[in-house]
């Protein structure tokens, strides 16, 4: 039965993430970019000062501060994509794979000013106050109830897409490998998972905000002296690590039957899965953010694809290239960065590092996660029932866990292309509104 699951979410990811949608999401980008005329370059200081707290407003409406509604979008995207997924790309795309994600990035940047702007102007309230926001409430309340099919098709993709398929499935692997248990753990371990997850999650999305805003900086932090460390010790093939890379990403040669065009899908689906850039998560979690100034906040979500894509993602594809581990293995995802760094630390330091890492990161990306999914749920019925999505998040913790990664990661990818589209079609159309307001607030910075 699994087999036959497999097969299907196979083929439809691989059907769904043709042409058509890499170039709505890359070709909308570079039109985001240049249609800004690049503001999230020529004011990122502007968005870090806006980050530190300069200009936060407690008295203003939202849930979450600026740093916390970062740091709970990166909670969900500096996660097993940077650690696992990176893995993944270059086993399936070849060291090229990682240019294409710098690339995707890079225009993501822009891509989520817009929609995280747009995030803060059209989001709404429940009955207690709370804010509601995310791609769904940008297209009925920014194009119109008559777009209400466009809104209900991210939703129900939604709730699929933040399922925790992949992060339990590579979390639960990593204790497997690390540990030496036996395969049948994965159950007590997804049991386990499940227990923790709710203790976080089910006290909503202030505590999700805290959990994540204690979190992200200690395991950005963490993760980047560790592989720093193996980066120096590993200093005299890095330049021709790079080489590598630049050269791939034009051949394609390391890629699945030597074809470019794949190389390049790969990239940017690994990409979309690491900084979530068009894919509609993070304006969920950052139009919650307290402020009014929707500018402000797209600002400060433009640095997420800068931390998790360029930075982290980057690190973790030196590491396992300048080991040589992703030429001499079958496995994939996280067992292959475990084995890069166990290659070049001494002691098996790796085993140990890695399990801690991967344990941060996970659970930060489990507890974000299903703030998603509630949120989905409550627009497709009523708010005051999103929070009954929680416990069907829990359960697919325990059945994420023993699932083979290519399900997780066919499961993700589909369920991401179709919320894809409905973001970035959505953010195409409402662009001159961001630009009307991005005026104003700039002028106003500078009188």
């Amino acid at each position: 039965m699994l087999d036959i699951i497999d097969r299907l979410l196979a083929g439809f990811s691989t059907w769904v993430w043709d042409w058509p949608l890499l170039i709505l999401l890359i070709g909308g980008g570079v039109f985001f970019l240049v249609y800004s005329r690049f503001t999230p370059f020529l004011y990122f200081t502007h968005a870090i000062s806006v980050l530190r707290g300069k200009y936060d407003q407690d008295y203003a409406p939202g849930q979450l501060s600026h740093f916390q509604a970062l740091s709970s979008a990166i909670a969900a995207t500096v996660g097993m994509g940077n650690i696992s997924g990176v893995a993944v790309a270059i086993v399936s795309g070849g060291p090229g794979a990682v240019f294409w994600m710098w690339i995707s990035a890079i225009i993501g940047m822009a891509t989520k000013f817009y929609t995280c702007s747009l995030a803060v102007m059209y989001r709404s309230k429940d009955s207690e106050g709370t804010s509601l926001s995310g791609p769904m409430y940008v297209i009925t309340r920014g194009l119109g109830r008559e777009w209400k099919p466009l809104a209900v098709l991210f939703a129900l993709a939604g709730l699929v897409g933040t399922l925790p398929a992949f992060t339990a499935n590579q979390l639960t692997q990593t204790l497997v490998d690390v540990l030496h248990w036996e395969e049948d753990s994965k159950w007590f371990i997804g049991i386990g998972l499940s227990i923790i997850a709710s203790l976080v999650i089910l006290g909503g999305i202030k505590r999700i905000g805290v959990v994540a805003s204690r979190l992200v900086p200690f395991m950005v932090i963490l993760y980047f002296i560790t592989v720093i460390t193996v980066l120096i010790i590993q200093i005299e093939v890095l330049p021709e690590m790079f080489m590598l890379i630049f050269k791939d990403a034009f051949s394609g040669k390391a890629a699945a039957g030597g074809v470019l065009g794949y190389l390049i899908k790969t990239g940017i689906k690994r990409a979309a899965f690491s900084n979530e850039a068009g894919i509609g998560t993070a304006p969920m979690m950052h139009g919650t953010a307290k402020t009014n100034e929707p500018i402000r906040e797209g600002l400060v979500a433009m640095i997420g694809p800068a931390i998790d894509t360029l930075l982290i993602c980057t690190l973790t594809a030196l590491a396992i290239l300048s080991t040589g581990v992703w030429q001499s293995t079958d496995d994939n995802g996280i067992s292959i960065t475990l084995q890069a760094f166990n290659a070049v630390l001494p002691y098996r330091l790796g085993d140990a590092v890695v399990l801690v890492m991967v344990l941060v990161f996970a659970l930060s990306t489990l507890f974000s996660y299903s703030y998603y999914g509630t949120t989905c749920l409550g627009f497709l019925t009523k708010p005051k029932y999103g929070k009954y999505y929680n416990y069907i998040y829990i359960l697919s913790i325990i059945i994420a866990a023993r699932v083979k990664i290519d399900i997780a990661i066919n499961l993700i990818d589909s369920a991401f292309a179709l919320m894809a589209i409905p973001t970035v079609f959505s953010g195409l159309l409402l662009a001159p509104k961001v630009n009307a307001k991005a005026k104003i607030y700039f002028e106003k910075l500078k009188s």
